[in-house]
């Protein structure tokens, strides 16, 4: 089997909310494949079926060639996740740390194996000390270091570089693509960055309110876009007719105040744009360049830092709505 991580039309429920709508996706033995998508978009959740921690309503999945909802137990012995949440235990040591895990896992001489990813990471000198007053970048790799130990086949991070600086950031992206490479371990990464999942992702499956809406690599998704994108801001109507009967703009859309004109070249269309408005209903004008962001803003009218969505205090409403 060449797939590591195969979804079938997904679905997962929460009482009258649907968090997962039928997903489907593969990901090859050795890849990085992105979940990209915004908050509430069903990232957590479709990782959170793939290693077992929680049973999709309906569909079926496969990791490691295991399925996940028959065969859960050989599923947890080949994968290993770093969560965006604390998985640390602040006042263990560091070698402490990787000793509950290898508890927690079963894993039998570990410590040959928690010498090696203590020194691989740059922290055997470290693993005496209290977590607690590690850096950041250095809980970032003792978390990954953890994960490792019982050798998984299958690697996901789930939002691994949300509120780090930059420094930080651009050091576990050279380390996620190290451990790729080196450990040949397959990685699921979900991230809600655009930068984050273009840099290390082969392939990235957008997702948005439960639904995967596109497949592919960084170029094939920012190719679909057929175009550059030049927005304009507007105090008023435009006539949408006169745009689109430039001959180099391919689409026009409508949202929140905004046109948003898609145009084989900016520099072309912008003239034959200028001259067929009243631009005195415009306050400002950008051009977008092919993009991950523009995909997503043609695929879903938003920007995906608009997108997010809280289930939670969505599941609360309606709960509240039926009393």
């Amino acid at each position: 089997m060449t797939e590591a991580i195969r979804a079938v039309d997904l679905v997962k429920r929460y009482g009258p909310v649907t968090a997962l709508a039928g997903i489907s996706f593969s990901v090859a033995r050795g890849e990085v494949f992105g979940l990209l998508g915004p908050n509430g978009a069903g990232k957590t959740t479709t990782i959170k079926i793939l290693t077992g921690l929680t049973p999709p309503t309906s569909g079926q999945a496969y990791v490691a060639g295991f399925d996940v909802v028959k065969q859960t137990r050989e599923v947890k012995r080949r994968v290993g996740w770093v969560s965006s949440e604390v998985i640390l235990d602040d006042d263990l040591t560091a070698w402490e740390n990787l000793e509950l895990q290898a508890r927690l896992q079963g894993v039998r001489n570990w410590r040959e194996r928690a010498r090696e990813l203590l020194n691989y990471f740059g922290l055997l000198e470290h693993a005496n000390r209290p977590v607690g007053g590690f850096s950041t970048g250095m809980r970032k790799r003792l978390e990954i270091a953890t994960a490792l130990l019982h050798s998984p086949e299958v690697l996901f991070l789930d939002e691994p570089t949300i509120g780090l600086d930059v420094n930080a950031r651009a050091m576990l992206w050279d380390l996620i693509k190290t451990v790729n490479r080196e450990f040949g371990v397959t990685i699921l990464l979900t991230t809600h960055y655009m930068e984050e999942a273009e840099a290390l992702c082969r392939r990235i499956a957008i997702i948005d309110l439960g639904k995967i809406i596109a497949v592919g690599t960084p170029d094939e998704l920012k190719a679909s876009v057929g175009g550059e994108i030049v927005e304009l801001d507007v105090d008023k109507p435009l006539d949408l007719a006169r745009l689109k009967a430039i001959p180099e703009v391919v689409d026009v859309a409508v949202a929140d105040g905004k046109v948003r004109i898609t145009v084989r070249r900016a520099d072309e269309a912008i003239p034959a744009i200028v001259k067929a408005l009243d631009f005195s209903a415009v306050r400002a004008l950008r051009v977008e360049r092919p993009s991950l962001d523009a995909v997503f803003m043609k695929l879903t009218g938003r920007r995906i830092e608009e997108a997010h969505v809280d289930y939670r205090k969505l599941y609360i409403m309606v709960q509240r709505a039926r009393r």
